[in-house]
């Protein structure tokens, strides 16, 4: 039998099941106070992508804390971001006994964010087995390669955006490991740092596809246009950090047994928590 493992990205999931209900203030509270909207969602879109993509092994990486080694280069990143809110507290620690009632190994390192770990996972299990990675952010198909792809969630459960690297490069007319340069020139607004100043994506687009890396860009800056030269050298200082912040780091010290994450889930175990969480109608998934 080929292994298929299938990489989850746990704070995508939970995070996106939350905030699908708490806009209309549904946080399913359950009888001993607890708000469980996040845990009832994020098991609904885990079951459903095992379902559709029929995984072999199944592993699900987190973060472990707001504070990484990004945050030691350069301290506004993701600076933009406030604490989570108060209904999803408590369903952080909750949604780890879940996946661990259904055999699936939880993975995180501090200082590490959860895309660290599945960049780290997914470079141990290439070649080996088949990868695909579940998440909503968009970042990680940097990581695309051979035998690794990712699937994208879209709106609703079960929607996904399935991308290799072949259509990568066909829709972007760059490398998937060039998007990680492409990002350093045009900063992420989410993450909360800049790129070069007054260069967009277009033109990163182009002068990437014109030179191949952004090394070579600063090595033939002469090329660029007086108005593109100045904006470059104006932010020499910064870009190469900004490669740091951009790079998914896949030597994050993580490592997960691949006999361990064999996904075969005990129906009754996972029921029984399903049970203590209060969720009537879930065990049809299982």
């Amino acid at each position: 039998m080929n292994k298929h493992v299938l990489l989850v990205d746990g704070m995508a999931l939970l995070f996106r099941a939350f905030y699908a209900t708490a806009m209309n203030n549904n946080f399913m509270i359950n009888s001993k106070g607890t708000p469980t909207n996040a845990i009832h969602g994020f098991i609904r879109h885990l079951l459903t992508a095992t379902n559709t993509f029929q995984p072999s092994h199944v592993i699900c990486c987190w973060d472990m804390g707001s504070h990484t080694f990004r945050n030691d280069l350069y301290s506004e990143y993701k600076a933009n971001r406030g604490a989570p809110p108060e209904e999803l507290i408590p369903q952080f620690d909750l949604v780890k006994e879940v996946t661990e009632a259904m055999d699936i190994p939880n993975v995180g390192v501090k200082g590490f964010e959860a895309d660290d770990c599945i960049g780290t996972l997914a470079l141990t299990y290439q070649g080996e087995a088949d990868v695909t990675i579940l998440t909503g952010d968009q970042d990680i198909l940097q990581l695309l390669d051979d035998g690794i792809r990712v699937a994208l969630l879209k709106k609703g459960y079960g929607n996904y955006d399935v991308y290799e690297s072949d259509r990568f490069l066909e829709e972007k007319g760059i490398t998937p490991k060039q998007m990680i340069d492409l990002k350093a020139m045009m900063g992420d607004s989410s993450d909360n740092y800049p790129g070069v100043r007054g260069v967009g994506e277009k033109t990163a687009l182009k002068l990437l596809i014109n030179h191949g890396s952004l090394d070579a860009i600063l090595d033939n800056l002469d090329t660029l246009t007086t108005a593109q030269k100045t904006k470059f050298e104006n932010d020499l200082e910064m870009i190469h950090l900004l490669r740091k912040l951009a790079e998914i780091h896949c030597q994050a010290g993580v490592t997960c047994d691949l006999n361990d994450a064999e996904f075969k889930m005990n129906r009754e175990r996972v029921i029984e928590k399903f049970n203590e969480l209060e969720f009537k109608r879930l065990g049809e998934y299982v």
